[in-house]
């Protein structure tokens, strides 16, 4: 067991990398990870494909960690992209990707702190604490690293160049937002989308996504128009539809999160009145797979399903 009495915890630039970011919804984008509502003093940007500038200050943690657990699927795929995967020595039982990622049992819903500290890490990546987490680990002395569900896009370059810095491998995060960048840029070229609209389902109890929340951008980088905006009266990003709402505004593409819980265009197309809705009378009923959970390195991959479905619907 190391010694832990001398250690201070890893800096970004100045700042402490246990960030307590509280967790305010659990609605959000494909059931991966718990999500989180706006923090307080952020702004809601425009969508955006270029990642915001390196700065000066952030650099490299002075003792890098040679053992780190992620209990954040979208954490475990940053941390491999960047090339840290072998610093990683254990991840949750949520963390399918990539297939070479040390799965455990681990819980990132319901962490088990003893479980945690047994692994004798030196970092410990979340994306959730359910209210005693980092308390039980910073006092045990172990380091942790709170990265919260992306309310923007530009969230997802700053979690990137985050891990980056802490990892030791700068230049791999650089070259990972560079080549997300370019990826939604190419793919948001023209805004095929245009003119069309669309309905994300995140379950079968109808609850969507806005365009101002984290997946709302990446549709609207396509030119699509959410059905869900005009229901938002509160503003929170996720309102709950009416079937009556969903087949009153008709929308042309129809997008399924819930589809690994079992939904599907058959599943659809069987609930009461929807049979006469044009994405369902047009097969244009899409099923999402786990990118629609997560905000790292694959939105990329997300986008592109999102863009075949529109050129399918378009031919």
């Amino acid at each position: 067991m190391r010694t832990r009495a001398s250690r201070t915890p890893f800096r970004f630039g100045s700042v402490a990398v246990v960030l307590l970011t509280p967790v305010l919804a659990a609605a959000g984008c494909g059931g991966s990870e718990p999500t989180t509502g706006p923090v307080s003093g952020e702004t809601t940007t425009a969508p955006t494909t270029t990642p915001p500038p390196t700065t000066t200050t952030a650099t490299p943690a002075p003792v890098m960690p040679e053992v780190i657990l992620s209990l954040s699927p979208t954490a475990t795929e940053i941390l491999f992209a960047v090339g840290a995967g072998g610093q990683v020595v254990a991840v949750d039982d949520q963390s399918t990707y990539p297939a070479d990622a040390p799965m455990s049992a681990l819980s990132g819903f319901t962490p088990n702190v003893e479980a945690i500290a047994g692994y004798d890490p030196d970092l410990v990546v979340i994306s959730y604490d359910p209210g005693d987490l980092v308390v039980g680990l910073e006092a045990l002395g172990i380091d942790v690293l709170m990265q919260g569900a992306a309310n923007v896009i530009d969230d997802t370059y700053a979690q990137i160049t985050e891990l980056g810095a802490l990892t030791g491998h700068v230049d791999g995060a650089e070259a990972l937002n560079e080549s997300i960048a370019e990826g939604l840029e190419e793919l948001a070229e023209g805004q095929p989308g245009a003119g069309m609209t669309y309905f994300h389902e995140v379950d079968a109890t109808l609850y969507s996504a806005t365009s101002t929340t984290f997946l709302g951008q990446l549709y609207a980088l396509l030119g699509l128009e959410n059905i869900a905006d005009p229901a938002d009266e509160d503003g929170w990003g996720y309102p709950q539809l009416s079937p009556e709402y969903v087949i009153d505004t008709d929308p042309d593409l129809i997008f399924l999160a819930d589809a690994e819980w079992g939904e599907s265009a058959e599943t659809v197309a069987a609930r009461p009145g929807w049979d006469t809705m044009s994405a369902v009378r047009a097969g244009n009923v899409f099923p999402l797979d786990e990118t629609a959970g997560r905000w790292g390195p694959r939105i990329v991959d997300f986008l592109t399903t999102v863009y075949q479905a529109v050129e399918e619907a378009s031919g």
